[in-house]
């Protein structure tokens, strides 16, 4: 099979990881110099000086900390981009085309094994892609693929279906319920009675909603039942001045993060009503990152992967981004991005559940697998949380949200082996998360290197 070039080692059936730091992502203790065997794509033992079965593929990984694969809950297989991107801008309408091919290899590469696809422009793409995969014919990860986005009126991306109304809200999950998808989620400028109606039919179908909302604010979806929220407490809309029911603001979220200080009396009225309506939180950080002067860090490694036209029009936006002349937008965004972080930290203290991902949208500090990591990091570096806490939120709390949590988003025995192998130890340097070598899915190895070898210059094209 094509695969057969990326796997790593002899990929015997029967494996042995020997010597190697467990971090379980359950959030317990890190263990240190343990023995892993895996047989028939499971964790079979762990523990100390446990002997090899017969005819076993050894692996010594002194040095080595393995972790569970990441689950992203917000990981499109798409790409945006917009035309004729030079120092001035670009010209309409922005565009989506999909990465079938690049990104699931971007994914898993990068340790990510199960993704949430958190909004879909093709998703008969998708769809397919689940199969393809699970089938062992396609390379990537487990995918969860959501249905088309449930969006108003809008011509931000004239990719999308606009919703007529409730009734039609109602035929669109079941339509894409039949069709394959097993997720919906909810866009900016959805009302709430089509939101609502969204809720209840995919309620009735044992499935779950999400949303990046502008037009319907947090607590009004709370209300409606919604399982879960998108980019953390960044685009919540119910403080923004002039806010009109079932219209996005202009602010779009931005003044009421302004107001919202993680000690504010809104801010705890906001986590204490979404917690009691068990709404998780999908933090998107490096989204976020991105919009400030001279972030992230650029990563060589990571912008091998695009297209020379994709590294041009990404250079060209966070050039213009680092030489705005506008301080008090500046000091505006950097405030609000820390309010931000820290609201999500705020969230988890009270008992809510925090997900990961990372919102791979056109931006080039934020691609497929590579923007999973540099969530966890920034979990720790500006969410305040240890790495052992971050790893949690980026693995065994989004196969909670999944319903899979019996199979995947821990290192635990009876679990799937759907693992990440990296060199260095992330519990104490959170960096080393981006030192991936090994990628187990199912049981099956994967050179991460060799993977990303095979995109190279490819992303952004397909």
């Amino acid at each position: 099979m094509i695969r057969a070039k990326y796997l790593y080692g002899k990929n015997a059936p029967v494996k042995v990881l020997e010597h190697v730091r467990i971090i379980d992502g359950t959030g317990g203790p890190v263990l240190q110099d343990q023995t892993l065997v895996i047989e028939g794509g499971r964790i079979a033992r762990i523990g100390h000086d446990i002997p090899s079965p017969a005819g076993a593929e050894i692996l010594d990984l002194d040095g080595y900390t393995v972790l569970p694969g990441l689950v992203g809950m917000h990981d499109h297989l798409y790409y945006l981009q917009r035309p004729n991107s030079d120092a001035a801008g670009s010209e309409p309408p922005t565009l989506l085309p999909q990465m079938t091919f690049s990104a699931p290899r971007m994914y898993l590469a990068n340790g990510v094994t199960t993704i949430r696809t958190g909004g879909s422009v093709e998703p008969y793409a998708d769809i397919n892609l689940r199969r393809l995969t699970e089938q062992g014919i396609l390379i990537g990860p487990h995918i969860e693929p959501t249905a088309p986005y449930l969006e108003g009126p809008s011509d931000l991306f004239i990719q999308m279906h606009i919703l007529t109304g409730p009734e039609d809200a109602t035929a669109f999950v079941n339509f894409w319920a039949k069709a394959g998808a097993t997720n919906y989620k909810a866009y900016m400028h959805i009302t709430r009675a089509e939101l609502g109606a969204a809720i209840k039919a995919a309620h009735a179908l044992h499935m779950k909603v999400t949303g990046h909302l502008c037009s319907v604010t947090y607590p009004e979806a709370a209300e409606l039942g919604i399982d879960n929220l998108e980019h953390g407490f960044f685009v919540n809309t119910q403080l923004d001045p002039g806010k009109q029911p079932d219209q996005c603001s202009r602010e779009s979220g931005n003044a009421t993060l302004a107001k919202m200080t993680p000690d504010s009396a809104e801010a705890k009225d906001l986590i204490k009503l979404l917690v009691a309506h068990h709404v998780a939180i999908t933090s998107t950080l490096p989204v976020f990152e991105a919009s400030l002067a001279g972030k992230p860090v650029l990563r060589q490694k990571a912008l091998a992967t695009l297209t020379p036209q994709a590294l041009e029009a990404y250079l060209f936006n966070r050039n213009r981004r680092n030489t705005t002349s506008e301080s008090e937008a500046r000091e505006r965004g950097a405030t609000n991005y820390r309010n931000g972080a820290q609201l999500e930290h705020k969230f988890v203290e009270a008992g809510g559940l925090l997900m990961a991902g990372l919102d791979p949208t056109g931006n080039g500090a934020t691609l497929p697998g590579f923007g999973d990591q540099h969530e966890v990091e920034l979990l720790v570096a500006d969410g305040g949380f240890t790495p052992v806490e971050a790893v949690k939120i980026a693995t065994l709390n989004g196969a909670t949200y999944l319903g899979q949590q019996q199979r995947i988003g821990s290192v635990e025995t009876g679990k799937d082996a759907d693992l990440m192998i990296v060199k260095g130890d992330p519990s104490s340097r959170i960096t080393d998360i981006e030192n991936v070598e090994i990628v187990l899915k199912d049981g099956v190895a994967y050179d991460s290197n060799k993977l990303l070898e095979s995109v190279r210059g490819r992303y952004g094209q397909y």
